[in-house]
């Protein structure tokens, strides 16, 4: 697939704050590719920037080709003429228009002729599941279906690109998980291009494409969800997208088929682990080990004579309705493991925990 958006470079700053630096990305056609990461990593300003909103200090910004942004060259195509639409966090909805005013205002704008205005209207807000609603005052809607106008609006006028900053997070749990997959399904059926910001995980695994973990306005991996949470290269990645168990151990011996540590939390028992290819290891070397929570196999005390078997006692267990969270004390530290709801453990009872040796990553410590 070709690069719909090419970003070569681009760096913002704030005075001595650099929030986005040199910062370069792809965006293929069609997909749906996500800026991830904690406030203030330049997720939301690079958004700015390629819907024109924010004007970079160097870079350029290519549109199929075509620059909307240039430093070097002097050039910079005003947002209006992008032919990209964006919904803010905020939604921008005005109160005192009814919804298809809200909607059509983009191709008012633009000149469009009025039967051409109430057909593209009604076809956005059948898009989105607002059909019908085109005389109602957009004070009597819910913040779900201002949202969905604030997408129709963005999609009434067929950009190119849709740009979607953070429009979940004032949404409730319930409503999120809704609107997610209603976006996903609008977008396969579109076959637009969407850049979406959120430092919602779950938002960027279950949505997206291609993700971009930023971090101080650099990135520090790109690729898949599953890439991503699965195989992460540095430890920011891997904290930052879900859970994680971390273990201090020491390197007893290197081979071909993975690596051996001892523990520090409970001396005389050793794990095997898969070696991390981007990151080299000597004998003796102080370390951490880490593995996810769902990864976490448990059994049977007489069903342990395998490797990679840790003993615990269950410390706490807490129902959370789809599962269980406990925490089980190995040595002098605690950890956070998931159980089925169907798995019945009590504080104070002794568990064996499996950690399978290809579930778990080694770090430097």
């Amino acid at each position: 697939m070709a690069a719909v958006l090419t970003l070569n470079g681009l760096s913002k700053f704030y005075g001595e704050v650099k929030a986005v630096d040199r910062l370069s990305l792809e965006i293929e056609e069609g997909e749906i590719f996500t800026l991830l990461g904690p406030s203030g990593c330049g997720k939301t300003t690079t958004l700015r920037m390629i819907a024109g909103l924010e004007r970079p200090n160097e870079g350029e910004i290519f549109l199929k080709g075509r620059p909307v942004v240039s430093v070097n060259q002097g050039i910079y195509v005003n947002p209006e003429k992008r032919n990209m639409g964006m919904v803010f966090q905020s939604y921008a909805i005005w109160p005192h228009m009814t919804v298809a005013k809200n909607v059509s205002y983009p191709l008012q704008l633009r000149r469009v002729a009025r039967n051409t205005v109430k057909e593209k209207v009604s076809k956005a807000l059948a898009l989105v599941g607002l059909h019908g609603l085109e005389d109602r005052p957009a004070t009597h809607l819910s913040g779900g279906q201002q949202q969905r106008v604030a997408i129709a609006r963005a999609l009434v006028y067929e950009p190119e690109v849709l740009l979607l900053d953070e429009p979940l997070s004032n949404l409730d749990a319930k409503l999120r998980e809704q609107m997610r997959l209603d976006l996903k399904l609008l977008q396969k059926r579109l076959g637009i291009t969407i850049v979406y910001v959120t430092h919602d995980q779950i938002e960027a695994l279950s949505l997206s494409d291609q993700v971009v973990v930023l971090n101080e306005g650099r990135v520090e991996q790109q690729g898949s969800a599953r890439t991503l949470y699965d195989q992460a290269r540095t430890p920011f990645v891997r904290d930052f997208l879900g859970k994680s168990i971390l273990l201090k151990g020491r390197i007893q011996s290197i081979e071909t088929s993975g690596v051996k540590i001892e523990l520090s939390q409970a001396p005389g028992t050793f794990l095997r682990c898969s070696n991390n290819e981007n990151i080299k290891f000597s004998l003796e070397q102080d370390v951490d080990l880490s593995v996810r929570p769902e990864d976490v196999v448990f059994r049977d005390e007489d069903n342990d004579q395998q490797e990679n078997i840790l003993k615990g006692t269950v410390e706490t267990v807490l129902f959370v309705g789809d599962r269980s969270e406990c925490q089980v004390k190995i040595g002098e530290d605690l950890i956070l493991l998931y159980t089925p709801r169907n798995k019945s453990l009590k504080p104070h009872q002794k568990v064996s925990l499996h950690l399978p040796k290809e579930t778990v990553s080694l770090w430097p410590a």
